[in-house]
């Protein structure tokens, strides 16, 4: 068994010398590609989970008659549509860069989050409306075991699609689905709000359902915060530390590389991008700084999640540093 195991591991290594390595552009955009179809697969059935979920609510609300259920429901379709935008802005992204939009379309992702975040906003104003209403005219609510089942439906198909989007958005690195994910659970809150009230009702506290609905704006403004944080963090390109520490550690276990005097990174929709220098020996053949810098934007790919393109650039060690760069600049201006 050791023997065929040596032998297997030998084949293994001769197999890995002799296959052509391609670290080519291509390559670089192919996790790109697998993130926004994991994406777009999200989105797709997430919006069955919710079509779904409707429908249930739709036939509960067909065997009630109940309206003030029947505006649930509405309200959780119109909700499960700003998948659309969110798709349409996945299916953009993928577009080849061009002379005009030299890094590509990835930044509608983030547009389509600002879509997201004005939604969940707009969610909020109307169940604050609502619930200052009823306080001011207070509503008798009928059908209650069909109000609890349906609410019930409600917050369990939206909770669901919630966690699944916000999974995959946190692995692909989409703030823009966690968003969409974080907008879900304000549609599973209104339909607890719904559970919640028609349990008052049924002990007869007429004050449950605008006090539930007040509740429950708390909840989607507490909610609206966090996405609205994803999104700006987004737009204003910042990055986990951890991720900026991981690139350094990886530069300075390049062979050749003596120090990092400069690393940037930065979103790009869901693809991470990042500009680094690095200082090496200054008596290197332009050749070899070529080699250090490539291994380094290589390697650099395959360490950092998400990471789909770097650029290096290679400071001698006697002049490391952008000031440098200006003097150089100046001199070579003024000959």
């Amino acid at each position: 068994m050791g023997t065929q195991h040596h032998h297997h591991t030998r084949w293994e290594q001769l197999k890995h010398r002799l296959t052509p390595h391609s670290h080519d552009a291509a390559d670089k955009i192919d996790p790109a590609l697998e993130s926004s179809r994991a994406g777009m697969r999200t989105l797709w059935i997430s919006l069955v989970v919710l079509g779904a979920t409707a429908l249930l609510q739709a036939v509960i609300v067909s065997w009630s008659g109940s309206a003030a259920l029947l505006g649930d429901t509405l309200h959780n379709v119109a909700d499960a549509l700003t998948a659309v935008p969110l798709g349409i802005a996945f299916w953009f992204g993928r577009r080849a860069a061009t002379r005009a939009y030299t890094y590509g379309f990835g930044r509608a992702e983030d547009l389509a989050g600002v879509v997201i975040v004005l939604v969940i906003a707009a969610s909020a104003a109307a169940s604050a409306f609502v619930a200052v209403r009823r306080l001011v005219e207070p509503q008798a609510m009928t059908h209650l075991p069909w109000v609890l089942a349906a609410g019930a439906v409600g917050f369990a198909g939206n909770e669901l699609v919630a966690r699944y989007r916000m999974a995959v958005g946190r692995r692909i690195g989409s703030a823009a689905l966690i968003a969409d994910g974080l907008h879900a659970r304000t549609d599973g809150f209104a339909s607890l709000a719904v559970v919640f009230a028609a349990a008052g009702a049924a002990l007869g506290w007429r004050w449950a359902d605008p006090v539930v609905g007040l509740i429950i704006t708390v909840a989607i403004l507490v909610v609206l915060k966090d996405a609205a944080r994803e999104v700006y963090r987004r737009l204003m390109d910042r990055v986990d530390p951890e991720l900026v520490d991981r690139a350094e550690r990886e530069l300075r276990l390049i062979p050749g590389v003596r120090d990092v005097s400069g690393l940037r990174m930065r979103w790009v929709g869901h693809r991470l991008r990042a500009e680094a220098s690095v200082v090496v020996d200054a008596h290197l053949s332009l050749l070899a700084a070529h080699e250090i810098a490539a291994d380094a934007e290589h390697q650099l790919t395959h360490a950092v999640p998400r990471l789909t393109e770097a650029t290096v650039h290679v400071d001698p060690d006697t002049h490391p540093g952008a000031g440098h760069h200006l003097r150089i600049s100046h001199a070579r201006a003024t000959v």
